[in-house]
């Protein structure tokens, strides 16, 4: 049995407001909570197993999630009552797992949408007998990432965490957040108290000659950490850029879930989803937007690459370019917010208040 871990109790600090009342894992991205789409993809590779590493706001996930059955997957929940880190939060979750020393665990960073083929990493990992394999990807510009440089065979040589200096980009390959592991190396990670796998557990396994090896993808990744990232994976995956079997629709221009209220005259493009209970009005424009459930959108507003929170409002004629609007939020008519603006939940901002926010 194929079993994984799936990190996803960080507080999602940057993605503020979004994350304030839900983990960062459970934000909607194509009409479903993000982690949807991440077991989906697991389940598609023969992933039968799955441990969510929670903390932040961990009472959330089994409301939704339950079991896993109705998803295709069982899902056990472990709890950290202080965050452990990348490293510490896998050994906690190691004593839910079944699989014996020599087999592998996959282990997922609950933030990542990628192409990736699962189960062609696991094909490599066992036809290279190496006790880490980590999934690589190749970015323009490495320097907010962990740079992992590897040899003619793939065998990792280094590990660089966030270089500060030019001689230390030394590899476009950046760790991007998939590894599988030989379940007795997990083992080996120490516990109570927080450990990062980066910075720690792989430099600590390379100086005692374990055989790390990096596999190189060109399929798509991206790391959704801030609010533009997130809201670009739920437009790419509406629109079938990167597939996932947990869209609830065909790919297309635009994803109305049930219960939404689209006026005639409006238009919808570039990935947009629209929430249950959400309504936009005649003469509005969205594009590769997301409207959370129950959120308005009023006639004649222009809402492009933005997230609209729960239940908020978008008053007539206002234009939002890469906002987000927190939950319950009220943003009068005639108002301009752009360039990452962030209104926080709760706010209310009267008509024509302002003409240009950005963060």
């Amino acid at each position: 049995m194929t079993e994984a871990v799936l990190l996803v109790g960080g507080k999602g600090t940057r993605l503020q407001p979004l994350t304030i009342h839900t983990p960062k894992p459970m934000v909607p991205a194509a009409g479903v909570p993000f982690l949807a789409h991440q077991l989906a993809r697991a389940r598609a590779a023969g992933v039968q197993h799955v441990v969510l590493a929670t903390s932040y706001l961990a009472e959330v996930f089994e409301p939704y999630f339950g079991d896993g059955s109705a998803h295709g997957i069982r899902l056990t929940y472990v709890h950290e009552d202080e965050p452990l880190g990348t490293g510490g939060a896998i050994r906690h979750a190691a004593a839910a797992l079944t699989a014996r020393p020599g087999e592998p665990v996959l282990v997922f960073n609950g933030d990542i949408l990628t192409g990736l083929d699962i189960r062609d990493l696991l094909l490599r990992h066992e036809r290279a007998q190496a006790d880490v394999t980590l999934h690589l990807t190749r970015v323009a510009d490495p320097r907010a990432f962990g740079l992992v440089p590897t040899d003619a065979d793939g065998r990792v040589l280094a590990f660089t965490e966030k270089p500060r200096r030019p001689e230390e980009i030394v590899t476009d390959q950046i760790n991007a957040g998939c590894y599988v592991f030989r379940r007795e190396i997990i083992d080996t990670i120490p516990t109570g108290r927080p450990v990062s796998v980066e910075r720690e557990t792989f430099p600590a396994l390379l100086a005692g000659r374990a055989l790390l090896h990096g596999v190189v993808d060109s399929s798509y990744w991206l790391d959704l950490g801030r609010p533009a990232s997130f809201v670009q994976a739920s437009a790419d995956l509406v629109r079938g850029i990167v597939r996932s079997p947990a869209v609830p629709g065909e790919p297309g221009e635009y994803l109305v879930l049930p219960g939404a209220h689209v006026e005639s005259g409006a238009r919808l493009t570039g990935g947009t989803v629209v929430g249950t209970g959400a309504h936009v009005a005649a003469d509005a424009e969205i594009e590769g937007s997301v409207v959370l459930d129950g959120a308005r959108v009023e006639a004649g507003a222009r809402v492009r690459a933005s997230m609209v929170g729960t239940g908020a409002r978008v008053g007539p004629r206002t234009v939002l370019d890469g906002a987000v609007i927190g939950d319950h939020s009220e943003i009068g008519a005639d108002n301009e917010l752009r360039e990452g603006a962030r209104i926080w939940c709760g706010t209310a901002i009267p008509d024509a208040a302002i003409r240009f926010s950005a963060v």
